[in-house]
């Protein structure tokens, strides 16, 4: 394995904004209250003034804070990785480079906009943050962030996850929040869930409806949020740029970049600082890499919806299948999103970036397979991409086609063992979510004028 590192002294200074870069501007989120674009006084019930600013803005750069700084550099730069043993096992003439964030405190690349947005948060005067989470990194994520600011996290956990993901919810404890199963009988969301299916696995649309329905009702809460948003997907750039650097060490870019894709940051992180270059000219493909039994992008419509199942957050324009849309209980939770990132589904719209579904039993083959020949266990999401680069790989060797491939393995799977058992034991079957069963929930969409 080829390792390419860069000095702290290299890290990103600066976030990258791809909203100065559209080719066409983005249509606003709408406030569910006034059917109006929602305001930016509407949107400090739950948000502080400097995300707001970052969600709206076209500024093409943001200073990263001093203070952020000091706590990213914990872990960043975070190395590239060239996969050597994969693509001899392969047998393929492509060259395969992995960006890995599975260095960081909560072991994926979640922590690069928790620690921003606590920061920001705490700047404001807020002592309490309040979110949801799928596989539980981003709820890791944001306790790690909260503990470093000694503010009070408390984090609603999709319930499929919270049992299948134990130690998840050990790792959030450690630092201090206080971890409640989705649904929940604390909130009006969580109740009338309940009251409809006393089985409910739960989804992440529900779970933001809790966390949201909390922060809105008391004063000293906001709600933080670990993907889809535009202040996110800008945090997590940094992946990208630095990936940039490294590659130009070694005098190599991309001909196509992969990430596994849920609500979109992970994504956005690594592909945007190369998107960048594709909207000016330059021959890169980006394809974001989701769940055949969650396909958003793949068969979502392109629509306004609600980001929850209570209706409670604005409506934004995303590649949706539906707002009370509830996914398979599939052993990558974080993938479960029934909406995708704005921005995200912006650029796939317009043909700027790419996606395809993979099926759940590839995702552990080839998770289980690059964890053998390169010795990091990837994530269950994070195995997607691997699944996606190792078809793309295969397709290369076919071809004779030498391409460079660049991936983000966005989290380690050390939390994850039980779902790889599951696999192993042969307890797992691919899914794909039925067509009418999609139909069906788009059918209540909000009619937005």
């Amino acid at each position: 394995m080829e390792r390419i590192y860069l000095d702290k002294n290299e890290i990103p200074k600066q976030w990258y904004n791809i909203m100065a870069d559209l080719p066409e501007p983005m249509v606003p989120p709408i406030s569910p209250a006034t059917g109006q674009p929602a305001t930016f006084e509407e949107m400090q019930a739950i948000f502080p003034p400097a995300l707001i600013e970052q969600e709206m803005s076209t500024q093409r750069w943001f200073d990263i804070p001093e203070e952020v700084m000091d706590i990213l550099s914990i872990w960043r730069p975070s190395p590239l990785m060239r996969a050597t043993r994969l693509e001899k096992l392969l047998g393929t003439p492509a060259k395969i480079y992995f960006k890995y964030e599975g260095v960081s405190p909560a072991g994926s690349h979640k922590t690069n906009t928790a620690v921003p947005q606590a920061y920001y948060n705490l700047k404001h005067g807020i002592k309490k943050l309040s979110t949801e989470t799928g596989a539980g990194q981003w709820g890791s994520a944001l306790s790690y962030a909260c503990a470093q600011f000694e503010m009070e996290c408390r984090v609603f956990m999709v319930k499929v996850s919270y049992h299948q993901k134990p130690y998840r919810k050990s790792f959030m404890k450690m630092f201090g929040a206080e971890v409640i199963p989705s649904p929940s009988e604390l909130t009006n969301a969580g109740r009338a869930m309940l009251a409809k299916n006393p089985d409910s696995n739960g989804s992440l649309g529900l779970a933001i409806s809790e966390a949201v329905e909390e922060a809105a009702s008391r004063a000293d809460t906001n709600y933080a949020l670990g993907s889809v948003l535009n202040h996110v997907c800008l945090h997590q750039t940094v992946i990208g740029l630095e990936a940039k650097k490294q590659l130009e060490k070694v005098n190599e870019y991309p001909d196509v970049v992969y990430a596994s894709c849920g609500g979109g940051s992970n994504f956005a992180g690594i592909a945007f600082p190369f998107v960048q270059d594709k909207i000016n000219g330059k021959d890169i493909e980006a394809i974001a890499v989701e769940p055949s039994s969650c396909p958003t992008l793949t068969k979502g419509q392109f629509a306004y919806d609600y980001g929850d199942v209570a209706k409670l957050t604005p409506i934004m324009k995303m590649y949706t299948l539906g707002h009370d849309f509830e996914p398979p209980a599939i052993h990558s939770g974080g993938l479960r999103y029934h909406g995708d990132s704005p921005i995200v589904s912006h650029l796939y719209k317009h043909g700027l970036v790419g996606a395809q579904s993979v099926p759940q039993l590839d995702v552990f083959k080839y998770g289980t397979m690059f964890a053998k020949e390169e010795g990091i266990i990837p994530a269950p999401e994070s195995a997607h991409a691997v699944a996606a680069v190792v078809h793309e790989a295969l397709r290369c060797k076919e071809a004779g086609e030498e391409k460079t491939i660049l991936f983000c393995l966005s989290g380690h799977g050390h939390f994850d063992m039980t779902s790889y058992e599951s696999y192993m034991e042969g307890k797992l079957e691919d899914y794909e979510y039925p067509e009418a069963a999609i139909k069906d929930s788009l059918e209540r969409l909000p009619e937005v004028k």
